[in-house]
């Protein structure tokens, strides 16, 4: 059967998942590394530009960015002051850079925790390195609001970076990613990702607004950023 291809925003990327037939139907449910691969694979078919925003929900600032997909490469560029950061996703794992004069430079493992623009987004949020933590794990399944997903969690296999474990939701129905949270090696929550509302962009589905949580370790208390977008 043929299967229209679908995209939601997954912490600041579009993934486009096409002719995915082990996910659906009555074939046999797919492990945790199936279910990773196919998230991993879907970022090679993006070929797309689109404006968006990043808001503190606290103070209500807005820091405006361009976010443009194509061959495998990922790059958000933004304004006051100038910043342009680019993802290599034909790197196992993909590889952040940062341009500076003169060609790139990669950002460094101690700033992955560092936050973007001062929001509540950091570093390793976009470098996406939990993509290819190994032998992540099919902790069941659950409804968000009427999507069933799977849970699969993934575990820091050197303990770098901010997170420990990182839990993803990926829906039955479309292969995305609808929510994510991550924890540090103590277990404590640190940030919280949800898809609000998505939009339809040349027939893919898109993210048009999410909500980012960046908690306190051991804290409920948290800084709040919504992430929007729009067609270029």
């Amino acid at each position: 059967m043929k299967r229209r291809a679908t995209s939601i925003f997954l912490f600041s990327l579009g993934l486009t998942l096409v002719g995915l037939p082990s996910l659906f139907g009555n074939d046999p449910p797919p492990t945790a590394e199936d279910i990773m691969r196919l998230v991993r694979l879907s970022y090679a078919s993006q070929d797309y530009k689109l404006l968006g925003n990043l808001r503190d929900d606290a103070t209500g600032r807005v820091e405006n960015f361009e976010l443009t997909m194509q061959q495998q490469k990922v790059r958000f560029r933004f304004d006051n002051p100038p910043e342009i950061l680019d993802l290599d996703l034909a790197t196992v794992p993909p590889v952040l850079n940062r341009v500076v004069a003169g060609g790139k430079a990669s950002v460094p493992m101690a700033a992955l925790g560092d936050s973007v623009r001062g929001m509540a987004m950091n570093y390793e949020d976009l470098s996406l390195r939990f993509l290819h933590w190994p032998k992540p794990e099919l902790m069941g399944t659950e409804t968000i609001k009427t999507a069933r997903c799977w849970v699969v969690r993934v575990t820091t296999p050197d303990q770098r970076g901010p997170y420990g474990t990182v839990d993803l939701w990926v829906h039955q129905g479309s292969g995305g990613v609808a929510k994510m949270e991550a924890y540090d090696v103590k277990a404590n929550l640190l940030k919280r990702f949800a898809v609000e509302k998505i939009q339809e962009i040349n027939k893919v589905t898109v993210l048009e607004r999410m909500r980012i949580e960046a908690f306190e370790p051991g804290s409920k208390k948290s800084r709040r950023t919504y992430m929007k977008l729009d067609k270029n």
